[in-house]
This record gives structure tokens, sequence and C-alpha cells, in this order.
């Protein structure tokens, strides 16, 4: 799906979203701000519109979709819409185990 260069040592948070989707610009905040409070764990945003193809093999089907990957890549939650902080901290604790 991603190259390995992109996940994070611990976790990834992968963000699919659209030019002009507003949710989408708090979601990239938000995961930003995670992502730098936890050590390890990158965030990676992907434009939907342009990666067709990954978001049918996803079944990506709202912007934005926050997928949480564990250390090897693999989907451990996903949820579309705004996340709020304290969900995207527990993903992570489940991703990070």
């Amino acid at each position: 799906m991603l190259g390995v260069a992109a996940l994070g040592e611990r976790a990834t948070l992968v963000q699919f979203s659209s030019a002009f989707c507003q949710p989408c610009r708090a979601t990239r905040r938000t995961l930003s701000d995670v992502s730098a409070m936890v050590e390890g764990v990158a965030h990676i945003e992907i434009d939907a519109e342009e990666h067709l193809s990954l978001v049918r093999e996803l079944e990506i089907t709202a912007t934005p979709t926050v997928l949480v990957l564990d250390a090897a890549g693999r989907v451990v939650t996903r949820a579309s819409g705004l996340p709020r902080r304290a969900d995207v901290i527990a993903a992570l604790g489940h991703a990070i185990d």
C-alpha cells in the first residue's frame, strides 16, 4: 500500500482527503498534532482523487477517512469523518501495543 520508508517506526496515521473537504483540513491539524506528540508515529495524507485505485482497493467511501496502521503496516482501525483527538490517541494505543 505505502512505501516502508513512509511508515512510522511505531504506527502510522493515514488520512485520505479531497481538495474541497473542509473537515479534511481540521483532520490534518489533529493528526499532525497527535503524531508530533507521540514518538515514532507518522502522519501521511493521501489525495483520494489522485489515488483512485488505492481508494477502490481500500474501499474508501468518504473523506476524510483515517486508517491507523501498526508498525508492520497493518490496518488496526479505520474511521470516516472528523476524528476527535482522544479517539485518535486511543486508536494509537491499540496500534502500538
